[in-house]
């Protein structure tokens, strides 16, 4: 057991989103102390799609929607700032992504979506165009036929997920932030002068506190008066050997990374807590992926692997600050990729000025609990 020292702010997790609200901390000259838990835990952040994604997102919510659209746009000054910042070039790519439809039920199922979301948004609606096999195929000469049409954004787009991580873990260290791993938070204690966070490593004190370790919110949120509750949805990956280039876009199932290899993902399991992989929705993905660019049958699986999503029961974030308890934050939301750019400046603005709204008080936990009437 050991006792750290006292700590301005602390941020809980070490992910995708912790490490962006540290970076956007350290920019403002504060020196956050980030607490990362063990190598084996269950990580959303290594185990991502690695998206920058608007297409579709925001049905019913067009708050949503503006927030992800903000995101993407800040996508290519936010990588140009990890590159000054850590050296690491995270491989952004913004070209624009399909949603590929091999039914026609899915395709009327993506061409209401994006209907919806540009309904709703008006002139703020992204661009999109949905696009008949032949329309598709004029653009992707490898696509299947099986592949009836697609819908297309160009304001998509993905980057490499683990260089993403390591530049955000080097630029926050270089920025004057700390990092301590193995220190999995199990309690908080509030009292008179901050946050006592304490663990099997030991304690640290802090005078203000951002928990931002996705899943773990669940438990820690109600510690300091917040909520965070979360529906159980893993996803599992499958990953080729690497393949000369013939997908220069990106799509919500499937993308060639820039090292050559194909990621072939969008399962959803709701009734498992088991990390194992599971060989028959293996076969179904693979399955998906041939009929989209047949040429993916010649082509290799070198590993897979499967995670948890960070998920609220209405998909859209959580940006809270405690009533009860000043000095606590809550963080947390499913697509830390693509929103990195906001909780790295608009986040991490609102905590280190004190501000007690974050994200325009759009995205409440107490949503979840309203009355019944």
């Amino acid at each position: 057991m050991r006792t750290l020292p006292d700590q301005e702010i602390v941020v809980v997790g070490g992910g995708l989103v912790g490490t962006a609200i540290a970076w956007g901390l350290a920019r403002r000259g504060l020196a956050p102390l980030v607490l990362d838990g063990e190598d084996l835990s269950h990580r959303a952040s290594r185990a991502n799609f690695a998206l920058v994604w608007v297409q579709g997102k925001g049905v019913g919510a067009p708050h949503y929607a503006r927030w992800t659209i903000a995101a993407a746009l800040r996508w290519s000054a936010f990588s140009a700032d990890l590159m000054e910042t850590s050296g690491i070039d995270v491989g952004l790519r913004q070209r624009g992504g399909f949603t590929f439809a091999l039914a026609e039920s899915e395709m009327a199922t993506w061409t209401e979506e994006v209907r919806c979301v540009a309904e709703a948004l008006g002139t703020d609606a992204p661009d999109h165009a949905v696009l008949d096999h032949v329309e598709t195929a004029r653009m992707l000469p490898a696509i299947g036929r099986d592949v009836i049409g697609a819908i297309y954004s160009p304001l998509d787009g993905d980057v490499n997920s683990l260089r993403l991580l390591q530049a955000l873990h080097v630029g926050m260290l270089n920025l004057g932030a700390g990092y301590r791993a193995h220190c999995d938070v199990t309690e908080i204690v509030p009292d008179a002068g901050g946050f006592l966070l304490k663990g099997t490593w030991g304690e640290a004190r802090a005078g203000r506190v951002v928990l931002a370790a996705g899943n773990g919110n669940t438990r820690l949120a109600p510690m300091v008066g917040l909520s965070a509750p979360t529906l159980q949805s893993k996803g599992q990956i499958l990953v080729t050997e690497k393949c000369a280039p013939f997908f220069p876009y990106t799509s919500t199932t499937l993308r060639q990374a820039d090292e050559g290899g194909v990621m072939i993902g969008d399962s959803q399991e709701a009734d498992t807590r088991s990390i194992a992989t599971d060989q028959d929705i293996s076969s179904v993905l693979a399955d998906r992926a041939i009929r989209t660019f047949p040429q993916l049958a010649a082509v290799n699986v070198l590993r897979s692997w499967s995670g948890f999503r960070v998920k609220t029961p209405d998909g859209l974030p959580i940006y809270e600050c405690s009533p009860t308890h000043p000095g606590a934050c809550l963080v947390m939301c499913h697509s830390g990729v693509t929103l990195a750019p906001n909780h790295a400046h608009l986040v991490a603005d609102a905590i280190a000025s004190r501000n007690p709204v974050l994200a325009d008080g759009l995205f409440p936990g107490g949503r979840f609990h309203v009355p019944a009437h």
